[in-house]
């Protein structure tokens, strides 16, 4: 599936349930395994699921691949593994405390351009 349209099915799927604080960071340049990394916040840990089982749903159901979701058991990180895209959705507090946003940053340090958000695709 071409990447803005997976990354619009992606984003949509998280604004569907009301997913907080949604960010699209523009990887490509820093890693050969994917070219987004897209970052959301739940409330709780059914929603952190719920977010997670529903971004899974709507690519599949639009053609797409599910390579893999990890960390459904706690919900307090999932992981949904999109190939291109790789979507992490997680409680505020594990949120803050790992600060993935940050984590890419500090990898593009230094490459022109570092780390981009993407805000429409």
């Amino acid at each position: 599936m071409e990447l803005r349209k997976l990354q619009k099915i992606a984003v949509s799927a998280l604004e569907d349930i009301k997913a907080k604080d949604i960010e699209v960071l523009n990887t490509a340049r820093l890693s050969p395994l994917f070219e987004r990394v897209i970052v959301a916040s739940g409330d709780s840990n059914r929603q952190v699921r719920s977010l997670a089982r529903h971004v899974a749903d709507q690519v599949r159901e639009a053609g797409g691949e599910v390579l893999s979701v990890e960390g459904e058991e706690n919900g307090e990180w999932v992981l949904v593994d999109l190939g291109d895209i790789v979507v992490h959705v997680m409680q505020p507090a594990i949120r803050a405390y790992y600060n993935l946003e940050d984590l890419w940053s500090v990898l593009g340090h230094g490459k022109t351009p570092a780390i981009t958000a993407v805000s429409e695709p």
